[in-house]
């Protein structure tokens, strides 16, 4: 990662099990203009048992009586399905990344050599999982979504105690619910995180409504944000209805960079284009009225007026009660050092 704030789209499972909306997706990710498009690497044998319940936002997403099991098995991506996207990435030029639910899918995606490997909020108390991606050597990003900060100690402990250093750990605030309430978003979490955890890097994975939450955590400091998105919020599928569609993650990308260039550098001095109307916009020292030389400068003699090329007001005390070192006409200014 660079100064700037990584941004991560999302597409997850939002390619509901097709190679060509994955593509799309792809494609989206491009225009919107993000670093990295990431999916989800699975396989629904090894991640839930047959009886398993779905969450609330799963079962609103469309067919209610198929288990978690059912629901997420239409959604694995083989391993000739991941190789075929990372190609589709590298002629677009986007960072193929991809999220690892266990232990099979881990050890597949550490030998594409990516440059991140993520564990997700559900994966924070797994300990062999935390290991072994410890083990790939390469950045990590923590996402803690149902966490609390003893649980987060002990993620991040294991990742170090496995030999993953801190400057390579990357802890994401996160709520996991689908929608996210703002009210639950709780960005101040990130400021705590990064207290906590010295040596870390810190961010944030939205899943609120609209692009306000990620653009303020950028504000806060964030130096990665993810966020899903689909191309169209009306399709079946769990993550569909809480994602962005295209147009909104290009104005959230671009929302994104602007706050950075709004953020600057943090000393307070005038940039070069204020420097061009500060002459204009300020003021100086004038005569308010004739002044013969000789005769004193007084309160009733000066003004302030623009422009500010003359005498700052800020010397105000200094004239007054010194003699006019020359004849000045009502509204000329004051040249006397």
């Amino acid at each position: 990662m660079d100064k700037s704030c990584y941004i991560i789209a999302e597409a997850g499972v939002n390619h509901n099990g097709s190679l060509e909306l994955a593509r799309k997706l792809i494609d989206a990710a491009v225009e919107a203009g993000a670093d990295a498009v990431k999916f989800q690497t699975f396989k629904a044998d090894k991640l839930v048992t047959k009886t398993a319940a779905k969450a609330d936002y799963q079962k609103s997403s469309d067919n209610a009586g198929e288990s978690q099991h059912q629901m997420i098995r239409k959604l694995e991506l083989s391993a000739d399905d991941h190789l075929e996207l990372v190609e589709y990435c590298n002629t677009r030029d986007i960072q193929f990344l991809s999220t690892a639910f266990d232990s099979e899918s881990a050890e597949f995606l550490q030998g594409l050599s990516l440059p991140f490997a993520k564990i997700p909020s559900g994966e924070i108390t797994n300990l062999p999982h935390l290991r072994q991606t410890a083990k790939a050597a390469c950045p990590i990003i923590l996402s803690t979504g149902m966490a609390n900060l003893g649980e987060v100690e002990a993620a991040v402990n294991v990742l170090v105690n496995a030999g993953t250093s801190r400057a390579n750990i990357t802890i994401l605030q996160c709520h996991t619910d689908y929608p996210t309430r703002f009210e639950d978003a709780n960005l101040k979490a990130m400021q705590t995180l990064a207290a906590a955890f010295p040596g870390t890097k810190v961010g944030y994975s939205d899943h609120t409504l609209g692009i306000e939450a990620p653009i303020a955590a950028v504000a806060m400091g964030a130096t990665l944000v993810e966020k899903h998105f689909t191309l169209d919020r009306t399709l079946p599928g769990p993550d569909h209805a809480a994602s962005l569609e295209p147009a909104e993650l290009k104005s959230m990308v671009q929302s994104i960079r602007n706050v950075e260039l709004a953020l600057g550098h943090g000393r307070k001095e005038p940039s070069a284009s204020e420097l061009k109307i500060l002459p204009i916009a300020r003021k100086s020292i004038v005569a308010l009225r004739p002044i013969q030389q000789g005769g004193k400068f007084s309160e009733d003699n000066l003004c302030v007026k623009r422009p500010g090329s003359g005498i700052s007001p800020m010397r105000w005390d200094e004239l007054i009660g010194r003699p006019s070192n020359r004849d000045y006409v009502a509204d000329e200014l004051i040249d006397f050092q």
